[in-house]
């Protein structure tokens, strides 16, 4: 520091608040993965615990266990009350095993990416010199037809796929059973479910909805184990699953096509693509629902979905979208009365229909 100038204090115009939280947010992160893994949370949905309780059961100590489990009350995943630590309504509908909204298996795929150094600071930063990421080559691969397993893991990794499939389905079901519930779908037939992974979205739909069948429509791999969560709930009557490519095959002809997560996995030319294959294939007034998280009409926020567009833009080369994209993508390919509605969490829909 220069010794000989001085400058003048100034009282800053804004509340650090803010930064600090971000400064701390992957603390928070890393908390919520290292409680997970030494299974705290099923521990904790036997019976609160006091901390020494904790310790015994987990054979950890008391003063990081005692710091941990503050972070935790901080992000309100545990309460306590007269010493015993509990879980949260949070944490019981998302962090316990029993739960349909398990979402168990994400944080199984983050634990990974974390040892693997899959998202780091390194990665990031290279990814913004290099503008060429392994996931990027994925999408781009998909994108030529490729074969979906060769693709996405370089060498027909189907314990890969297994573990990605597994790990967006409790996730998706939050969503799933949400967004039924806000639309009208009594007068439709078909649920046709494309690129529908898990098949959460159609077990969500056909289970508000009981005049719908469904099928999925995905690579072979990922049909399989959609049929395992089918059947797992009890629907294998009404949701079948059936194996396509969204890019070289006819789609088949159907009253409802819905995408959910799809779009933002590719630029807006290829989005235009899919959007006049389901108007040229739906029945007319036919519908589409596409849900998405949505960036604002500036796209300056909401911080999550802009922080989930830098890693699809830099790691996978696709891009989040806003509703007034989504819609404009929707009337140049012909459908009409389009509408968008917030779902769930930062989730929503944008449909339309075909005259």
């Amino acid at each position: 520091m220069n010794t000989t100038t001085s400058i003048k204090i100034q009282k800053p115009k804004t509340d650090e608040l803010l930064l600090w939280n971000l400064i701390f947010a992957d603390t928070g992160r890393q908390v919520l993965l290292v409680a997970y893994d030494i299974k705290l949370f099923p521990l904790l949905s036997k019976k609160p615990c006091t901390l020494s309780e904790i310790c015994q059961e987990l054979k950890i100590f008391q003063h990081p266990a005692e710091a941990i489990l503050a972070v935790l009350a901080s992000i309100e995943l545990v309460k306590i009350e007269n010493n015993y630590y509990s879980l949260t309504p949070l944490a019981k509908d998302y962090l316990v095993e029993s739960s349909t909204t398990y979402f168990g298996a994400l944080l199984e795929m983050m634990i990974f990416d974390e040892r693997k150094h899959i998202s780091s600071f390194d990665t990031l930063k290279k990814s913004l010199f290099t503008n060429n990421s392994p996931g990027k080559k994925v999408m781009e691969a998909l994108g030529k037809n490729y074969d979906f397993m060769r693709a996405i893991t370089f060498g027909n990794n189907v314990k890969f796929i297994r573990r990605f499939i597994s790990s967006m389905h409790g996730p998706s079901m939050t969503a799933a059973l949400i967004w039924p519930e806000l639309i009208d779908l009594s007068e439709y037939k078909l649920f046709i479910d494309i690129g529908g992974g898990s098949a959460a979205h159609s077990i969500g739909a056909t289970s508000k909805w009981p005049n719908l069948q469904a099928v999925v429509l995905e690579l072979p791999t990922v049909c399989e184990i959609a049929q395992e969560f089918i059947t797992h709930y009890g629907l294998q009557n009404r949701i079948a699953t059936q194996e396509f490519d969204m890019w070289s095959d006819t789609f088949p002809v159907g009253d409802l096509h819905f995408y959910s997560a799809v779009y933002h996995h590719w630029q807006q030319e290829k989005c235009q693509v899919l959007t006049k294959k389901s108007f040229n294939s739906l029945l007319p007034g036919g519908r589409i629902i596409l849900h998405e998280m949505l960036f604002n009409e500036q796209k300056t926020g909401p911080f999550p979905v802009a922080a989930k567009n830098l890693n699809i833009s830099l790691k996978l080369g696709g891009q989040q979208y806003s509703g007034q994209e989504l819609s404009m993508m929707l009337e140049q390919a012909g459908f009409i009365d389009i509408e968008v509605k917030p779902a769930s969490s930062y989730w929503s829909i944008i449909t339309g229909h075909k005259p």
